[in-house]
């Protein structure tokens, strides 16, 4: 039977098995209820009697002009508010103002989402006037604020009001009922860090701030943007939804570089691929009918010109099937993917590399030319192309897109491999050597050698300061999106301890500093650790613009899971799969998540000179199981007899594996 009239049995909105429970559960920041209420009063201004009771739904009055309090949610929430006017004079009134960061708590604006100003103050304040009616009071629906923690009330008028049962009604993750049934879970101990449930926090941390991320159709920021003061939340944001977009706050927007990041944390967590399917069915409907270029972001912005983010559509589009095996929607597409490949294959020119003149990316400087960013997307776009190709029953083209990858590898090996710096350099007519393609070149398979690719790794540390890798592609910035890939990259090549390193610095600090909203990822940050993220190259100087829940943030849910714990799906659905954990300097770890085959699930520990392995995987799969290290192995009871470096082959179901050294 052919791959076009295979029956699809993925059911995506189905496969929402829970995950097992435990105590990995109290680390979940998702609410327990889709309406959340203050837990705590952060601030007080002017007289607000008894501000304290509306932490817990209670009434508090206040009086005067400029009287304020501001209100904390405890985690990032989003949607509507809503509370009660119990008692009210004619000429009351109020304002609200909402803010990620307790830094830009306010009662006369709120933090930057619609545009970027200097004085921070562009969006303003939600102006709720005179005469205000008695009783339950919700805010509009196009004036929804995706992101925030804290919440500012403060009274405009002279007159006093009266107000309780504070709420906000959350937006996000429409299709989920219940916000913390996850399909997949992590969970470990660390011995280094200053809080042994860091790596745990982490990677609930990634998950949560991926479902900030995913959001109704018709809730995109407006573009054009509305004129200051003012925010509307509105915009249509592409063919269906829901939908997954860069961030809870801003730009709420799909951006296919964020999905190389985000999707595959929220495989790992929820197995939510309902909202990708829709963001990469929208890339695909904006196609150039006639060049076959993608666009660079989703409506309302449907920014254009980047060969990147075209790229990343592509990329993600693998695996997207990767993970959902679904073969129809793929079907749907396939005319406009080969084409948007054939686009990106029509710019590589005499010297066998892309000419990259789609300069638009992820932010940073240069780009252009035969740029090694662009051309290690370019490889990978080719790697998974082939990939899919070959589930498609399209061989002549797997075989064309697997050839010109091999190529492409040669010449990129050639052209950009600096071997005074033990480096990958960013193009063709300079030395420095970006952390983007230096990642990409480890994590895409681009080195020639192991010692290479350690090479690379050693080499990206040389712009670590104490939070983390300043981009030498973006100066004063510490990017998490490409740091996630970096920190994919150090563990591939064999460092893992580089990589726990890594993300000790850069995600301790995003996640414990009390800049932060401490429960989902921030978008960026400066080398010395301010909110001041692209102040230089777009965000005008606006350190509230920065978003405080960012998906492309999330790199370590998945990389936990896929090299610490070890397991990973190498075809569609996990059909087959692979078990190589990275003990990384832990004694124990275990977790797992769900694919339309069911439940995917290791648990590992080291104790003195012994490792203990349990997988339980569905029947009917097949995989590879590679051990930390060699010795006298026993498998499900019978010893056997493993070489060095050897790969043990498993059919599905559970298996203990205990090796001895």
């Amino acid at each position: 039977m052919t791959f076009w009239l295979v029956i699809c049995v993925y059911a995506l909105v189905c496969v929402r098995a829970s995950a097992p429970a435990g105590p990995w559960d109290a680390f979940n920041y998702a609410p327990k209820s889709r309406t959340v209420y203050p837990t705590a009063v952060k601030e007080v201004h002017g007289k607000v009697q008894n501000a304290r009771a509306l932490a817990s739904k209670g009434p508090a009055t206040l009086v005067g002009n400029g009287s304020w309090v501001a209100l904390d949610f405890g985690i990032e929430v989003g949607g509507l508010v809503s509370l009660n006017f119990d008692k009210v004079s004619f000429g009351s009134s109020i304002a609200l103002s909402f803010t990620e960061s307790p830094v830009f708590i306010s009662p006369l604006t709120s933090d930057d989402s619609s545009y970027p100003s200097a004085n921070m103050s562009y969006d303003g304040v939600l102006s709720v006037n005179a005469p205000l009616p008695t009783g339950f009071w919700t805010q509009p629906s196009a004036r929804l604020r995706g992101g925030y923690r804290y919440l500012t009330i403060v009274s405009t008028s002279d007159e006093p009001v009266s107000i309780s049962n504070v709420s906000c009604a959350i937006s996000f993750a429409p299709h989920f009922p219940n916000l913390r049934d996850y399909s997949g879970y992590f969970f470990a101990s660390d011995p280094v860090f200053h809080d042994e449930n860091f790596l745990t926090k982490l990677w609930y941390a990634g998950a949560y701030t991926v479902q900030t991320n995913t959001v109704p159709l018709n809730t995109g920021r407006q573009v054009p943007f509305v004129q200051s003061p003012g925010w509307l939340n509105n915009a249509t944001l592409g063919v269906a939804g829901p939908i997954i977009v860069d961030g809870a706050k801003r730009d709420r927007a799909v951006w296919p570089g964020d999905m190389g990041i985000a999707v595959p944390t929220q495989f790992v967590s929820t197995n939510d691929l309902l909202p990708t399917r829709n963001a990469l069915s929208t890339m695909f409907a904006a196609i150039n009918p006639s060049t076959g270029a993608l666009p660079e972001s989703g409506p309302p912005l449907s920014q254009l010109g980047s060969d990147t983010y075209h790229a990343w559509t592509l990329i993600g589009t693998h695996n997207y099937y990767l993970y959902s095996g679904d073969a129809a929607w793929l079907q749907t597409v396939w005319a406009n993917y080969t084409k948007a490949v054939a686009f990106l294959e029509g710019k590589v020119d005499s010297s066998g590399l892309m000419n990259v003149t789609g300069l638009r990316d992820w932010a940073r400087l240069g780009g252009g030319g035969h740029n090694s960013e662009g051309n290690a997307l370019l490889y990978q776009v080719l790697v998974t192309a082939a990939d899919l190709a070959s589930h498609a029953n399209a061989s002549s083209l797997a075989s064309a897109w697997s050839a010109n990858a091999t190529a492409l590898k040669r010449r990129f090996n050639e052209v950009f491999w600096l071997p005074s710096a033990g480096m990958y350099r960013d193009n063709d007519t300079t030395t420095f050597c970006p952390q983007d393609a230096n990642s990409m070149a480890v994590l895409f398979n681009l080195t020639t050698s192991p010692e290479r690719a350690d090479s690379v790794s050693k080499g990206l540390t040389r712009n670590w300061n104490d939070l983390g890798p300043v981009a030498p592609e973006l100066p004063d910035t510490i990017s998490p999106f490409i740091s996630g890939l970096e920190l994919q990259a150090h563990f591939a090549s064999g460092n893992d301890d580089r990589a726990m390193d890594l993300l000790r610095r850069e995600w301790g600090y995003m996640l414990y500093t009390n800049l932060s909203v401490q429960s989902t990822l921030l978008e960026g940050f400066t080398a010395n650790g301010s909110l001041s993220y692209r102040s230089y190259r777009g965000y005008n100087y606006d350190p509230s613009y920065t978003s405080h829940a960012h998906g492309w943030s999330s790199g370590p849910t998945s990389a936990l899971t896929y090299y610490v714990l070890g397991l990973t799906v190498t075809s569609p659905q996990g059909l087959t799969w692979s078990v190589a954990p990275h003990t990384s300097g832990l004694s124990a770890a275990e977790g797992g998540f769900t694919t339309p085959l069911g439940w995917f699930g290791v648990k590992w520990s080291l104790q003195k000179r012994t490792f203990s392995l349990s997988i339980g995987v569905p029947e009917g799969t097949s995989g590879s199981v590679k051990l930390p290290f060699s010795g006298k192995v026993v498998i499900n009871g019978k010893a056997t007899r493993v070489g060095e470096n050897e790969t043990l082959q498993m059919s599905g179901g559970k298996h203990v594996v205990l090796v001895s050294k």
